[in-house]
C-alpha cells in the first residue's frame, strides 16, 4: 500500500504541476492589463510585486529566473511615468545580463531545452531587442540633456550593431531609429564627422526625411559624404532654410502602443507539423505520425504572438497649433518577422520533447509492468515532463510597438509642443535659450 500512496502522491503533484505551471506570460498578463486600460501607476506596482521589492528604486535581490526581463519591462513603464534615471538604470542593468544570456549557453541549457521546456535555458534576445535597449536609454538620457551618458549609449548601440553584422544575423540592420539619435547626440556634442557617419547609417535602414536639413547644416563642417548624404544635402538645398543665429532646437520622440507578447498556444500536432515541415526532422515526422495515429498526442505545447497593442494609432506633434513632419519606425512589424523567421525552428523542438515524453513514459511502463503500476509510472513520468514543459513565453513584452520622431528649429523664446497619440494629448510649454536645444518625450504603452 506505501508504494501505491507515493506514486499516487507523486501522480497528484505531478498534475498539480500541470494545472498551476505558467510561464513568463502568466507572470505579467495583470501588469500588461493595466497598460492596456492606461493605467501605468498600476503596473509599475505589479511589476515590482512580481520582482519582489517594495518600489521601483530597487532591484531585486537576485536575477536567477525572469528577474533580468522583469526589469526590462519596468524600464518602459518608468520611462512613460517620466522616471527617466530610473529608467536608465533599469535598461543597463538588464543589458548587461542579457547580453551575457544571450552569448552564454551551456551543454546543459541545450539539453533541457531539448527534453523539457523552451524556457527552461536562458532568455536569447533577439537582435531588435537588444538594440532597442541602447535605443530606448538613448531617449532617457536625451530627455535629462545627458550628452555624456547619451554618446556612451550611442557608442554601446554601435558595439552590438557591429557584432550583429559581423554574426550575419538577418535582423542585424533594421534599426534607423537608433542611428537617428545616436547622430542627434553626437551633433549636439559639436561632433559633425561622427554625427554624419550615425545620419548615414539611418538612411541606410529606412527614410527620414527629418534629417535633410540637419545633415544639409553638418556638411558644411564636415566633408563626409555617402549617395544617401549627397541626396539629402542636395533636398536640403532646395529648401528654404532658416539660419538665424538665435535658433534653437527641439525634438520629439513618441514611443507608443506595445510590440505583440508571446503567449501560450496548444498547437494540434498535425498543424505543427505542417508549420514545421522544414525544420523538423524526418525521424521525428515519422515517429510525431506513428504517435498521433495510436492516439497518444493530439497536441503541443507551442509559444505564439499576440496582437500589438496601439501601435495602429496616429500620432502629431504640433508646434505652437501648427502640425510637424514625423518620421515612424515600425518596432512591431519588425518583432513580428523576427518570430516567423524562426517559428518553424520553435514548433520543431516543441515535436521533439514531445516524443520524449512519450517515450519516456512508455519506457517507464515497461519497468513497471503492465500492471497497474506500471501504468501510473508511465502517467507520472508522462505527466512531470508536460508539467515541465511551459512554453517560452519570455519577451520584452513592453517595447514600443512604434517609435516617431520629430525636429525643429525656432527662434529662442518660448514654444507650445502638443503631442497626441489617438485620443491622447499631452502639451509642452519649453523656453529655449539662442544656440540651444532639448529633447522630450512621450511614452504610451496603452492599446
Amino acid at each position: 500500500m506505501r508504494r501505491w500512496r507515493t506514486l499516487a502522491g507523486a501522480g497528484g503533484w505531478a498534475l498539480l504541476l500541470i494545472t498551476t505551471a505558467c510561464g513568463h506570460a502568466s507572470r505579467t498578463k495583470a501588469a500588461r492589463t493595466a497598460l492596456d486600460q492606461n493605467e501605468p501607476e498600476k503596473a509599475l506596482e505589479l511589476y515590482n510585486e512580481e520582482l519582489e521589492v517594495d518600489s521601483a528604486k530597487q532591484l531585486p535581490a537576485d536575477f536567477d529566473g525572469d528577474e533580468t526581463l522583469l526589469v526590462l519591462d519596468r524600464s518602459m513603464v518608468l520611462q512613460q511615468l517620466a522616471q527617466y534615471e530610473l529608467s536608465s538604470r533599469d535598461l543597463e542593468v538588464a543589458d548587461k545580463r542579457i547580453e551575457l544570456l544571450d552569448f552564454t549557453r551551456s551543454s546543459t541549457d541545450d539539453i533541457s531545452r531539448y527534453l523539457f521546456s523552451d524556457d527552461s535555458g536562458p532568455y536569447k534576445a533577439p537582435p531588435y531587442e537588444k538594440l532597442m535597449i541602447n535605443t530606448m536609454n538613448m531617449v532617457n538620457y536625451l530627455v535629462r540633456g545627458d550628452l555624456n551618458g547619451g554618446r556612451v549609449e550611442a557608442r554601446r548601440f554601435t558595439v552590438m550593431q557591429d557584432y550583429l553584422k559581423s554574426s550575419s544575423s538577418d535582423q542585424a540592420v533594421l534599426l534607423g531609429a537608433g542611428s537617428y539619435l545616436a547622430g542627434f547626440i553626437f551633433e549636439k556634442s559639436n561632433e559633425p564627422q561622427t554625427a554624419l557617419r550615425y545620419y548615414d547609417e539611418a538612411l541606410q535602414y529606412g527614410s527620414f526625411p527629418t534629417l535633410n536639413a540637419a545633415i544639409g547644416r553638418l556638411a558644411k563642417k564636415a566633408g563626409y559624404r555617402t549617395p544617401r548624404l549627397q541626396a539629402a544635402i542636395d533636398q536640403a538645398a532646395s529648401q528654404a532654410q532658416d539660419t538665424e543665429a538665435a535658433e534653437a532646437e527641439v525634438l520629439v520622440v513618441l514611443n507608443y502602443g506595445r510590440v505583440p507578447a508571446k503567449v501560450a498556444l496548444r498547437l494540434p500536432i498535425g498543424l505543427a507539423l505542417t508549420r514545421a515541415s522544414g525544420a523538423v526532422s524526418p525521424s521525428d515526422a515519422r515517429r510525431a505520425n506513428e504517435l498521433a495515429a495510436q492516439g497518444l498526442v493530439t497536441w503541443i505545447n507551442f509559444p505564439t504572438l499576440d496582437k500589438p497593442r496601439g501601435g495602429h494609432r496616429s500620432a502629431q506633434v504640433k508646434l505652437n497649433s501648427r502640425a510637424q513632419a514625423l518620421d515612424a519606425v515600425a518596432i512591431d512589424k519588425l518583432a513580428i518577422e523576427a518570430w516567423k523567421e524562426g517559428e518553424g525552428a520553435l514548433i520543431a523542438s516543441a515535436i521533439t520533447r514531445m516524443i520524449s515524453r512519450v517515450v519516456a513514459g512508455q519506457v517507464a511502463r515497461s519497468v513497471g509492468g503492465d500492471d497497474g503500476v506500471g501504468v501510473l509510472l508511465s502517467l507520472v513520468t508522462q505527466a512531470s515532463m508536460t508539467a515541465a514543459d511551459t512554453p517560452d513565453t519570455r519577451s520584452w513584452a513592453t517595447l514600443p510597438a512604434r517609435i516617431a520622431l520629430a525636429r525643429f528649429r525656432v527662434p529662442a523664446g518660448t514654444h507650445v509642443v502638443t503631442m497626441q497619440v489617438g485620443a491622447q494629448t499631452v502639451e509642452r510649454k519649453l523656453k529655449l535659450e539662442p544656440g540651444g536645444w532639448t529633447a522630450i518625450n512621450l511614452t504610451l504603452l496603452s492599446q
